[in-house]
């Protein structure tokens, strides 16, 4: 039985062009047809925009459509008869757990759908047990949502949904906003009530390798469908993807660029195993002692000190009974022009020390010091402080507000009180710096694609002309186009500016291709802080502390396991590519 089945679907709304000055139609879904057996898992990619979402959301009759038409379990959508009999159907998980949790205690929370649907107070005791059993989360019961880290939040998101009993299970990006820990742990239980429970699922990713996972993967584009078939069938069409402004997992891409070398491997490789396997199967050359293996050697930037953290120590909650240590005895020295990387698990203490770094938390004991001044003893100083040390929040897009581009730049350096044509200058300067040309100074940011609303938040605190430059997840929920578009624009600024650079992420990838130096927090101290290359090579290590390596470090490593001689301190595709390319048979 097919548990959704759409037929033409269309879904228009109304958008205002301001150029034109005056509404105009868009359609976000143009004629989609599909069919999802029940008990089947599913996967939807694409672009920021292309349509996901908005698909997702008719699902769980969330919107009705334009045109067409869509049964979710015999039912039709637009039916207002039957609009609770398809909630209860199928159920919704969004990105941010947070927007989801409303109780002050977890059983509670789990417990708010049943209540809404009339059920029994015996009968909701039961769901609720049989939910929190389900996602492992039965030892919290009566714990508060807020102490719990993002990966417990969004089991209890899943699990408020089970507790509806649906057949159907809607998740919209629910890795988004996690570390690697909480990301196992969301699609662990995606997997088990799957295969376990034969709920069927609609994951909506942008992460490739979760969608390697799924028994089928739906590729949208420009509110139609382009791509449908096994994870195999289109992951090999690597070119085809990487037009669409998507990726592959490492795994597939390396086959692919090897195979681009001349090597005959199986291009359908989607996970770390299938790679290791069908490289031991090709065979390698017997004796590489002789070769002389290329290597990009990274050294630790050596200079002046601009950051140093000595013996830095905060309590939440001091006194209380939700007293908890974020970060104690922290001892780090950051120089001037670094990347540096920021890692760890949600909870280690990245946006507690961060904010530090600012003036906007200041320390239970120890110091900050910028510039060797102590930032929290000079009275007065924190407004030069954010001058010198800028901060971008996560979704810096919520920070825009003004009506066009160019007034939301110049905010920051009018509040510093610059003259008309200084102020120019920087708006101009940081605009150029993020990619962005004079045909955007006069529009509404709110326009923007989401890559180009983060360039402008971050142009924003660039106009400021900082010597520190601090990004909390800034290409969070971003599609691989967009990530690329942002992150390629802070490296390049950092080239071009010779500013200090602290870039905090739950990417392995991104960081290994962007960092001099990582930072690895762990339980609000300081585990690791060395290269790029002395970090990485300890993926053991990271994986037992809730992190994870990329997965062409995790790939040489299992080699190196095997008794391949070759370096296991390789983390990107193309030296991966370079290295094995001389010791392939």
């Amino acid at each position: 039985m097919d548990f959704i089945n759409s037929q033409n679907l269309i879904y228009e709304y109304t958008v205002y062009n301001e150029e034109k000055g005056e509404s105009q139609p868009f359609r976000a879904l143009n004629g989609i047809n599909l069919t999802v057996p029940e008990g089947q898992f599913i996967a939807v990619l694409g672009h920021n925009g292309s349509g996901k979402s908005t698909f997702a959301k008719h699902i769980n009759a969330l919107i009705t459509p334009t045109d067409g038409v869509i049964y979710v379990n015999g039912m039709d959508t637009a039916d207002e008869s039957k609009l609770w009999d398809i909630r209860q159907s199928a159920g919704m998980v969004f990105q941010n757990p947070d927007n989801q949790i409303i109780a002050t205690i977890v059983e509670e929370d789990v417990a708010f759908g049943p209540e809404n649907l009339g059920i029994p107070s015996q009968e909701i005791r039961k769901r609720v047990d049989f939910a929190l059993k389900t996602v492992s989360m039965e030892e919290f019961r009566r714990s508060a949502p807020s102490l719990l880290s993002g990966g417990q939040k969004q089991r209890i998101a899943i699990a408020g949904v089970l507790a509806m009993k649906p057949r159907c299970i809607v998740l919209d990006e629910p890795t988004a906003m996690l570390d690697p820990a909480g990301r196992r742990e969301v699609i662990d239980t995606v997997m088990q009530l799957n295969r376990q429970e034969g709920i069927t699922i609609v994951l909506i990713t942008h992460y490739m390798e979760e969608a390697a996972l799924a028994d089928r993967v739906v590729v949208m584009e420009k509110g139609r469908i382009v791509m449908d078939d096994s994870p195999e069938k289109v992951f090999s069409q690597v070119e085809k993807m990487k037009s669409l402004h998507l990726d592959v997992p490492q795994a597939t891409e390396l086959m692919y660029a090897l195979n681009k070398r001349g090597f005959n491997l199986n291009g359908n490789v989607l996970t770390i195993d299938e790679a290791v396997n069908e490289l031991l199967s090709h065979g390698f050359k017997g004796d590489m002692n002789d070769i002389d293996l290329p290597r990009n050697e990274q050294h630790h930037k050596s200079g002046e000190t601009i950051i140093e953290v000595r013996r830095l120590t905060h309590i939440y909650g001091k006194k209380s009974a939700f007293e908890k240590t974020a970060l104690y005895n922290v001892n780090i020295k950051i120089n001037k022009g670094e990347f540096i990387g920021l890692i760890g698990h949600t909870g280690s203490g990245k946006s507690t020390l961060i904010q530090h770094l600012n003036g906007l938390i200041k320390p239970d004991s120890g110091q900050v010091l910028v510039n060797g001044t102590d930032i929290n003893a000079v009275r007065g100083s924190l407004k030069n402080l954010r001058q010198k040390v800028g901060l971008v929040f996560q979704y810096p897009e919520y920070q825009l507000f003004e009506s066009t581009i160019y007034r939301d730049v110049a905010f920051g350096p009018k509040n510093m009180g610059l003259s008309e044509d200084e102020i120019d200058r920087r708006v101009r300067s940081a605009l150029k710096l993020v990619g962005m040309g004079e045909e955007y100074y006069e529009k509404s940011p709110f326009e923007l694609s989401g890559g180009q609303k983060r360039r402008v938040a971050i142009a924003g605190v660039l106009a400021m002309e900082p010597e520190v430059l601090i990004l909390d997840e800034p290409a969070a929920g971003l599609d691989p186009y967009g990530r690329d578009e942002i992150l390629s624009s802070i490296q390049s600024m950092h080239k071009k500016l010779g500013i200090t650079v602290i870039l905090v992420s739950h990417s392995m990838e991104d960081i290994s291709r962007l960092a001099d130096r990582i930072l690895v927090m762990n339980r609000g101290s300081v585990d690791m802080f060395d290269t790029v290359k002395d970090v990485f090579k300890r993926s053991k290590h990271l994986n037992e502390i809730g992190l994870a390596a990329p997965q062409i470090s995790v790939i040489m490593d299992k080699l190196c396991d095997k008794g391949i001689m070759l370096p296991c301190d390789v983390y990107t595709v193309d030296e991966a590519v370079d290295i094995l390319s001389l010791i392939l048979r």
